[in-house]
């Protein structure tokens, strides 16, 4: 269960609070209703974040000497960090994309998925399949993130390749042989922020100035690069696909009876990009009536707690504007709730615009792919096809 939860969500057999073993002979409490998952995470003193980021599948000597060799760390910082210095350096990143910031982009980022959308649409009527993950979704909000945040200058695609590896190396299981070559990837590319964090602008530039090692300026660089542009081009994938099975919405859409906010809720709510996130019980605690053990490691299933059928009206539809839809936890909650929530949602919000009459008239020829993996879904590809006698 543990590495393919997205795929189980609606089983109705789980408890509140189950145990479940791991591959390599963990344990973990696996939270699953809306409420107690909430609870943990508004409690960073209870149930701390020092785990967030821990490599699922320990890591052997072979690549931690790989690692060693690029003089990667990755010290507290955004979500694993417990300490005082954790409020001042989300400030910093939060005002890097305060919602002024981010609104200001919306012209820029709706011409581009506008001209994508034309090109594809173009290919379509020929008759050609297409990829929506590859040539629509995959680097908008790593270009976005750029025009918000000064970036190592590097292409987009080994900046995807980097991130990817990053979010298979600390939450997928692995062989020994995967660690290595993912330990390699991801120590080259740390390599290249650790030079940035010393000379680079912008957000780096304020960290540095705010009196933050250079290690800290690499942190929140990882963060941003791993989980903060990633996690939305999985989001947006996945929400394509999800519409390209609701006509009715996608209708409702055309006319303006359903709302493209409440589009991009109710996506979050059913097909969050992160269905888990990790805490450890900082001392013995009682949760939903189990016993939490201090030391105790707690899986907080978010995918889950957003089809709660105690929070949501009709928690397995997607129903834009229901009950309840808005109160999924698709991007946590507390102190570490996540700080680019409102440029995730700007950007699903114009791509639900532009790109949902794309999937009128459709076939999926090969629906997204995710891995094996704790947290993250990460899709693959999602190709269309016009359907033979579709109007153009």
């Amino acid at each position: 269960m543990l590495f393919r939860s997205w795929a189980q969500v609606t089983d109705p057999a789980w408890p509140d609070v189950a145990r479940v073993p791991d591959h390599v002979g963990g344990t973990h409490l696996v939270v699953t209703r809306h409420a107690l998952v909430r609870q943990v995470l508004a409690d960073p003193v209870a149930y701390r974040p020092d785990n967030a980021l821990d490599a699922v599948t320990p890591m052997p000597v072979t690549a931690l000497r790989v690692l060693a060799g690029h003089r990667f760390r990755l010290p507290p910082t955004l979500a694993n960090n417990s300490g005082a210095s954790h409020p001042q350096i989300r400030a910093i990143v939060a005002d890097a994309l305060h919602p002024a910031r981010v609104a200001a982009q919306r012209p820029w980022l709706t011409a581009l998925v506008r001209d994508r959308v034309a090109r594809l649409g173009a290919a379509l009527d020929a008759g050609e399949p297409v990829d929506l993950y590859a040539e629509l979704a995959a680097d908008l909000p790593l270009l976005v993130l750029a025009r918000l945040v000064e970036l190592p200058d590097a292409p987009v695609g080994a900046v995807k390749e980097f991130a990817r590896a990053a979010l298979e190396l600390f939450w997928a299981p692995l062989d020994v042989d995967r660690q290595v070559t993912l330990a390699a990837e991801v120590g080259r590319f740390h390599r290249v922020l650790r030079d940035f964090a010393t000379t680079g602008g912008g957000l780096a530039a304020e960290l540095r100035a705010a009196g933050h090692p250079p290690d800290v300026v690499v942190g929140a660089l990882f963060f941003l690069l791993v989980a903060g542009q990633e996690t939305t081009s999985q989001f947006l994938t996945l929400l394509l696909h999800r519409l390209a099975g609701e006509p009715a919405v996608r209708a409702g859409l055309r006319t303006g009876e359903v709302a493209v906010a409440d589009v991009v809720e109710e996506g979050l709510r059913l097909e969050p990009p992160i269905v888990t996130w990790r805490r450890v019980a900082a001392t013995d605690s009682t949760l939903g009536g189990t016993a939490v053990p201090a030391g105790s490691s707690l899986v907080l299933w978010l995918g889950r707690a957003g089809r709660d059928p105690a929070v949501v009206q009709s928690p397995d539809e997607f129903r834009p504007g229901q009950r309840g839809s808005r109160r999924h936890l698709a991007f946590g909650a507390g102190a570490h709730r996540c700080v680019g929530d409102v440029l995730a949602r700007m950007e699903a919000a114009v791509v639900v615009a532009e790109a949902a009459p794309l999937l009128d008239g459709v076939r999926v020829v090969r629906p997204p792919w995710c891995p094996d993996n704790l947290t993250f879904r990460m899709p693959d590809a999602f190709v269309v096809r016009r359907s033979p006698g579709a109007p153009a």
